[in-house]
């Protein structure tokens, strides 16, 4: 998908891929995902990256993991369980500096929603903001959350952003963080208003930039309006070549291990997966259906 494309370099010949394949339906996806590659130059580097306590008690995640996404530069990972405790920031992304979250949101041909003309780009910023996670008690029962924004990552954010409305033909953005540019109509918005405005016409939105707890809320209000998180994927870009495309749904445990999962989110980057989906004939349960996920699988495959 052209939304997550900018200045990198595409290698030629066989690209290793370091694999996260993650929690719950993690494992089915990624599956779904390998079969459906497997005539493609990839090589599947798996790795865990469930936290680790380093020295003096720090988290980390695996030096296997870190050393096979800086040495491939390039990641496919799977919904991972969200640590709930002090101590867990989101490692994934501030250990290799991922800054700029990407959310293209497009309307699915044979997939009807109230929305047919959605075609937007969301963009996060990553490691500021709510993603910092710093936060500490004060008294029995009062914890303070600490927000930090730096002129710095938003002026980073704020060019990315313009350079991929370029690079992707994109003419309006709209953000949080100002900064200007002559050649792309720029607004400014707050977050009630965009999300006022986003279910009453999506169509007057082109891309969105935003610190990352406006742009969650906002970018999965977007995935609502084309059928939901399950057929949205995300791409976290990083500022030393290093990047991390996945699935942005949570671990469904409910229905890992029987067949029931949805691959779509991970496969959306992958033109073949919009051929099995237009006739409307390989749509799974969560878009309503009862097609297996090895059923999608095989259908793509065919």
């Amino acid at each position: 998908m052209g939304a997550f494309h900018n200045t990198k370099q595409v290698t030629r010949g066989v690209q290793t891929v370091t694999l996260i394949p993650g929690d719950g339906i993690g494992p089915e996806i990624s599956a779904s995902v390998m079969k459906i590659f497997d005539a493609a130059p990839i090589q599947w580097e798996e790795r865990n990256v469930t936290a680790i306590q380093g020295p003096g008690g720090k988290w980390m995640i695996t030096p296997e993991a870190n050393e096979s996404m800086h040495k491939n530069k390039m990641g496919l990972k799977g919904p991972l369980n969200s640590p709930i405790a002090a101590g867990h920031p989101f490692m994934n992304l501030l250990t290799f500096d991922l800054y700029a979250n990407v959310w293209p949101c497009v309307s699915i041909e044979g997939y009807k929603t109230p929305y047919m003309d959605v075609n937007i780009v969301t963009i996060l910023e990553n490691t500021e903001g709510e993603c910092s996670g710093t936060e500490h008690g004060i008294i029995d029962g009062v914890v303070q959350s600490i927000k930090f924004i730096t002129e710095q990552a938003s002026k980073h954010i704020a060019e990315f952003a313009f350079e991929n409305a370029r690079n992707n033909h994109r003419s309006n953005i709209t953000e949080e963080v100002t900064e200007n540019c002559k050649d792309i109509k720029f607004n400014e918005m707050c977050p009630g208003s965009a999300c006022l405005n986003m279910v009453q016409d999506p169509s007057q939105f082109d891309v969105l930039v935003m610190p990352n707890l406006y742009g969650d809320i906002l970018s999965d209000l977007c995935a609502g309006l084309i059928g939901g998180l399950g057929v949205t994927p995300c791409g976290n870009i990083g500022a030393n070549s290093v990047d991390s495309f996945e699935s942005v749904h949570g671990t469904g445990q409910d229905i890992a291990s029987k067949d029931m999962a949805n691959p779509t989110s991970l496969l959306l980057r992958a033109t073949a997966c919009f051929a099995a989906i237009k006739d409307g004939k390989s749509l799974t349960r969560y878009l309503g259906s009862s097609v297996k996920c090895s059923d999608f699988t095989e259908e793509i495959c065919c």
